[in-house]
């Protein structure tokens, strides 16, 4: 197993796609995210899983159950699972994150470039126990 291992803040700076999967383990899924001005995740429940967020560009909100952050680069944000969030771009640039998943929420390896796209695909790119090695 080599594991994965790259600068991270360039690589999440330097997305554009909606959602990228760089890489999913057995318990564990790295996910790059850019949101477009007044774009959302759209509000969400994980009853199975914890997610992480890590912003380094943008402005923008967070809503966990009834609680809201404000995010910006450096901030971090920790969902337990049964919690519903969504992440909101509240700024005039992309809102450039990464997600961390534990277990993995979607199949390795997808690019998904716009939220239409995610959208339209949910339910055929849902995690089904393949990992990147």
């Amino acid at each position: 197993m080599k594991g994965y291992h790259d600068d991270i803040e360039q690589q999440t700076t330097g997305n554009d796609d909606f959602r990228r999967v760089l890489y999913t383990g057995k318990h564990l899924q790295l996910v790059l995210m850019s949101l477009p001005p007044g774009c959302d995740i759209g509000a969400e429940v994980h009853e199975d899983r914890d997610q992480f967020f890590r912003f380094e560009e943008g402005n923008g909100q967070v809503d966990i159950d009834d609680n809201s952050y404000d995010v910006v680069d450096g901030s971090a944000i920790v969902v337990p699972a049964g919690s519903r969030h969504n992440v909101r771009n509240t700024g005039d640039a992309p809102l450039k994150l990464y997600t961390l998943y534990g277990p993995p929420e979607h199949k390795d390896g997808i690019v998904q470039s716009t939220k239409e796209e995610a959208d339209a695909r949910h339910h055929e790119e849902e995690w089904d126990g393949g990992t990147t090695e």
